[in-house]
């Protein structure tokens, strides 16, 4: 099994800062996301889209995936910010494009309607920001939105300081009160073959916190998390990772349904514990992962 792309950490880089887009070329982030949306005040949106665009342009990012947060469908100047960024951006042919505040079936597909008008390529990838009560009520249908055409919906990003706002409640450091919207994002998600990426974690100077964040969105099933500083970075791709003991474990598992006395058996003892076909396929997910 090939090794599938990871996310496990997928850092914004506000696009009005010519230099931290430049510096995050050469940063160990899976993923960048080039935000023209929250991370941009409204004087500098133009500024934002024409330095986004020039570092596209550069060849700088050599493989690396980025996505482009472009601004979404509100009114008045909102879209037309959002025509402009795909006008200019879409022909370069980013990763992908990350639609904000998408909160119903009929909004994601217009997010891909708007991909397609701007003739971006085949394999741009869309995706959405779950980020209001709307949203997490509406999931299945908005997932159910994936389909064959390009530009395919990829994934989900959680937006939480956002959907703490709109559900009126302070953050706390163990988000009780948003675990249900965050499973049900990783369920709707699994359900179409979707990647999802948990929300951000603001203290920056809080490494603990941030680990137990991460460790937390791993056991609820996020593929990685949303970063806003590259100190983020080691931590997210280490909790991601499998672990040694993941890795050890599921190479075991495929070792003993590889061993010839063991063709055609669905079920077996590996190490003192029960394995069936369900937990191979698991195996061999986590050693790909790992990279083999």
């Amino acid at each position: 099994m090939s090794a599938p792309p990871r996310y496990r950490s997928v850092l914004y880089v506000p696009a009005s800062n010519a230099r931290a887009m430049e510096k995050a070329a050469g940063l160990a982030a899976d993923a960048l996301i080039l935000d023209l949306e929250d991370a941009v005040a409204p004087e500098a949106k133009a500024l934002a889209r024409e330095q986004a665009a020039a570092v596209l342009s550069s060849g700088v990012f050599g493989d690396k995936r980025v996505i482009v947060r472009v601004n979404g469908f509100g009114a008045g100047g909102e879209e037309e910010w959002l025509a402009n960024d795909l006008a200019l951006l879409a022909p370069l042919a980013p990763a992908g494009f990350l639609f904000p505040k998408i909160s119903t079936a009929e909004e994601a597909i217009r997010a891909q309607s708007a991909l397609t008008t701007h003739f971006v390529e085949d394999d741009v990838a869309l995706w959405l920001m779950i980020e209001t009560p709307l949203a997490i009520m509406n999931l299945p249908a908005i997932a159910a939105t994936k389909g064959e055409d390009a530009p395919a919906l990829t994934g989900f990003v959680v937006g939480t300081n956002d959907l703490a706002k709109e559900m009126r409640i302070t953050p706390t450091p163990s988000r009780t009160a948003m675990l249900t919207a965050l499973s049900m994002s990783v369920m709707a998600a699994r359900a179409h073959d979707l990647v999802v990426i948990d929300g951000v974690f603001g203290g920056i100077s809080d490494p603990a916190g941030f680990e137990g964040e991460a460790l937390q969105g791993k056991g609820l099933g996020f593929d990685g998390k949303s970063l806003i500083h590259p100190s983020q970075i080691e931590p997210a791709n280490r909790i991601f990772s499998p672990s040694e003991a993941e890795l050890a474990e599921a190479r075991a598992i495929i070792a003993a349904f590889h061993l010839p006395q063991n063709a055609g058996k669905g079920v077996l003892s590996v190490n003192g514990k029960m394995a069936e076909r369900l937990h191979y396929e698991i195996a061999l997910k986590v050693v790909a992962l790992a990279g083999g």
